[in-house]
C-alpha cells in the first residue's frame, strides 16, 4: 500500500467523492467491473483526449497525467471496443476506453477517434470503511449495487423514453428540449440514463434543461449496461425516480435499437413497457426512422408518439417521415417548443392543462 496524488479524477467515480491524495495497493487487484485504479497516462493525443472530472467539467488528458479510472468494457459503434483484462497488475498497460474514465484492454478503434491513451497501472484505490481501523478494501463506482431482483414501481407517473436509431442520433438534445418545454409549462421533470457507457454529461446536460433530479446507471454500480443488466437498471431508476412527486420521468436509451447495450431487453420486457407512457423515437436520417419505427411497431409493439433527430434538420426529411410512416416529425433544435407539445400531448395533457399544473 503506499499514497498517490492523482492530477485528475473521471467522473465515473462521483459517488466515492475522491480526493486527490489516495492510498492504493499494489498487488492482488481483483480484475472486476467498477474496481477504481489509479493510472499514469502514457501516450499523446489531439483528438478524444479530455476527461470528464467529477464536477461534470471537461479536462484535457495529455502523457504523464496521474488519473483515476474504473475497469469496464465499451462496445461502441462510433468509438472504441473494448473488454475487461483477464487480471490486471501494477505495470501493465492499459487502454482509457471513454471520457468518463472507463479503463479496460482495447479491441476496435473508431478512425476518428484514433487510438485511445495507453495506460500504466499503477495500483488499485483503497477504501478504509471500518472506524478507527486501517483495513483498506477495493473501492468500486456507484452508490449502491444493483438489485436484480428489485420490483418495479412507477407509482403512476407518466414516463418518457427516448430511444434512437444509434449512437449520436440526437437523443440528449432531444430530451433537454423537452425537459425545457416541460419546466416551461410547469411540470417538475426527473430524468435518467438507462443505458449506455459511464459518462454523466447527457444527465448534467438534462438537469440544466430544467429536471428536478437525476440519475445514472453508474450510480447502481454499472460501468457499461448490457442485455443481461438492462431490464434491471431500468426497472431500479424508474422506481427511485417515481419518488419526490415528479409529474413525468424522461430516461434516455443510451446507444441504439440494435446494439450491444441492452435496449432490445428492456423494450422487450413486459412489465417496462407497459408503463411507458410515451416514446420519442431519435433517427438520423429517413431511411433510419423507418427503420427505427418499423423495429418499434414490429418487434415491441410500441407505436412512437413522434420522430426527431438529424433526420428532421429541414422540411424535406419531416415530411418523409410524416407523409410516409404517418408519424408526427418534429427538429428538437429549430422546434423544440412543438416538440415538447407533441409530447406533452402524447401524454395525455394539453399545454394548457400543463401551465395550470
Amino acid at each position: 500500500m503506499k499514497t498517490v496524488v492523482v492530477d485528475k479524477i473521471g467522473s465515473i467515480t462521483q459517488a466515492l467523492n475522491l480526493g486527490h491524495e489516495l492510498r492504493v495497493a499494489t498487488r492482488d487487484i481483483p480484475c472486476e467491473e467498477g474496481v477504481v485504479l489509479v493510472v499514469e497516462i502514457l501516450t499523446s493525443k489531439s483528438t478524444y483526449n479530455m476527461l470528464e472530472l467529477n464536477s461534470g467539467r471537461m479536462a484535457k488528458v495529455s502523457k504523464g497525467d496521474i488519473i483515476v479510472g474504473a475497469l469496464g468494457h465499451r462496445r461502441a459503434l462510433f468509438g472504441y471496443s473494448g473488454h475487461i483484462p483477464a487480471s490486471v497488475q501494477a505495470g501493465d498497460i492499459i487502454q482509457v476506453l471513454n471520457i468518463g474514465g472507463v479503463l479496460g484492454v482495447v479491441e476496435s478503434v473508431n478512425p476518428e477517434k484514433g487510438r485511445p491513451f495507453d495506460a500504466r497501472v499503477i495500483g488499485m484505490v483503497l477504501q478504509f470503511p471500518y472506524l478507527g481501523e486501517r483495513i483498506g478494501v477495493p473501492a468500486r463506482v456507484g452508490y449502491q449495487r444493483l438489485n436484480y431482483d428489485a420490483p418495479l414501481n412507477t407509482r403512476g407517473v407518466p414516463i418518457v423514453a427516448m430511444a434512437g436509431t444509434c449512437m449520436e442520433a440526437g437523443k440528449t438534445a432531444a430530451a433537454c428540449s423537452i425537459v425545457a418545454r416541460m419546466r416551461h409549462r410547469g411540470l417538475n421533470v426527473h430524468a435518467f440514463k438507462a443505458t449506455g457507457v459511464s459518462l454523466r454529461r447527457d444527465i448534467l446536460a438534462m438537469e440544466d434543461a430544467g429536471a428536478r433530479r437525476s440519475m445514472i446507471f453508474t450510480d447502481l454500480g454499472v460501468v457499461t449496461t448490457t442485455a443481461k443488466n438492462g431490464p434491471a437498471i431500468t426497472r431500479s431508476l424508474l422506481t427511485a425516480m417515481s419518488e419526490g412527486n415528479p409529474d413525468l420521468i424522461i430516461f434516455e436509451l443510451g446507444d441504439g435499437l440494435l446494439g450491444a447495450y441492452g435496449v432490445e431487453a428492456i423494450l422487450a420486457s413486459p412489465d417496462i413497457k407497459a408503463v411507458l407512457t410515451s416514446v420519442v423515437l431519435c433517427a438520423n436520417d429517413p431511411v433510419a426512422a423507418w427503420g427505427g419505427v418499423k423495429l418499434l411497431r414490429e418487434k415491441f409493439g410500441i407505436e412512437p408518439a413522434v420522430v426527431t433527430g438529424p433526420a428532421t434538420d429541414n422540411a424535406v426529411g419531416v415530411d418523409i417521415i410524416r407523409d410516409q410512416f404517418g408519424v408526427p416529425a418534429f427538429n428538437a433544435i429549430t422546434d423544440g417548443a412543438a416538440l415538447g407539445d407533441r409530447v406533452i400531448e402524447s401524454l395525455g395533457l394539453s399545454p394548457r392543462q400543463a401551465a395550470e399544473h
